[in-house]
């Protein structure tokens, strides 16, 4: 391959580990879902917007909605609410959520509490089963086998069907998956092109040596590709524009699409709540990346030249 030809366009969908669970290869997140005081039926515009767009992979947390006093499990009850109303919506989504904060300790996963928080997001879910679960951020305090015996415990049951972790170094991966019967699927760390820690450390080279899948929250560098801040915000944006001017995109899909060309099959989690933005995020497949023109934005974003 020249520095001009093109990288491979990603996969429209990814199986979860062994599983046979298909998830498109760009997921849509729920973080700000219970902001505003956002109804049930203008949720609901938003789930739609998600599925019509072909994301089928739509991704939450218990923690979603807490603003420091109260809205502990809001956006799980608001989608749980559109799922009641709505019911058929369940079957075209792979659900995912994620567990193990309890503000304001922060972190717990001793088995008592992980297992009441597994049954708590159900209950406002109003599903039977989470299709991934994530441990959210890992605690400390907690032994890898007690986390490990509680996750295969709730598979067991029926409450979980695949795992994952979020924000977990290489190594608390590795141990947790050590302990597990059912083994992990999927991490979820930050990445974006002004966040590309994840290149260089290890995590992606797990990630492609266990078969997990990467989701990528904050993608759009919390927003920061959109409001610059920095030199090196600009350095990026730049990169990015150039490719999104030529292919006729955003930089914010060309964004997306930059780590989608990765090769580890990174799913970007698109956290917008307006539902035109959720679907202009699908023109991302359209994008395709040249080696040079990808690494030029990992240059700027490094700020200095590769080795």
């Amino acid at each position: 391959m020249s520095a001009n030809e093109t990288l491979p366009a990603p996969a429209l969908k990814r199986k979860l580990g062994t599983s046979g669970i298909e998830v498109s290869t760009i997921a849509w997140g729920m973080w700000r879902l219970a902001e505003n005081g956002r109804t049930a039926a203008d949720a609901a515009k938003l789930v739609h917007a998600a599925l019509d767009a072909g994301m089928n992979f739509l991704d939450t947390a218990d923690i979603y909605g807490f603003n420091g006093e109260g809205g502990f499990g809001d956006a799980e009850a608001l989608l749980g609410k559109v799922l009641a109303v709505e019911p058929g919506l369940r079957g075209r989504m792979v659900l995912a959520s994620k567990g193990g904060i309890m503000p304001p300790l922060p972190y717990d996963q001793s088995a008592g509490y992980l297992a009441s928080a597994i049954d708590a997001s159900l209950k406002r879910l109003r599903t039977e089963t989470i299709d991934l679960y994530q441990i959210h951020r890992p605690d400390i305090l907690a032994h890898p086998q007690e986390v490990a015996r509680t996750l295969d415990d709730a598979v067991k049951a029926g409450k979980i069907r695949t795992l994952g972790v979020s924000n977990f170094t290489i190594h608390q991966v590795a141990a947790l998956n050590q302990f597990l019967g059912n083994k992990l699927v999927a991490t979820q760390p930050e990445i974006s092109p002004l966040r590309i820690t994840c290149f260089e450390n290890g995590e992606l080279d797990q990630a492609m040596m266990m078969g997990l899948i990467p989701l990528a929250w904050s993608p759009l560098g919390g927003g920061r590709l959109a409001n610059l801040e920095s030199e090196r915000d600009k350095a990026v944006a730049a990169e990015l524009d150039r490719v999104a001017g030529a292919q006729g995109v955003s930089r914010t899909v060309a964004a997306y699409s930059w780590l989608m060309a990765h090769p580890a099959g990174i799913i970007p989690i698109v956290g917008s709540q307006q539902p035109d933005r959720i679907a202009e995020a699908a023109d991302a497949y359209k994008v395709r990346w040249s080696r040079q023109d990808w690494y030029a934005v990992l240059v700027s974003a490094r700020g200095e030249r590769l080795p």
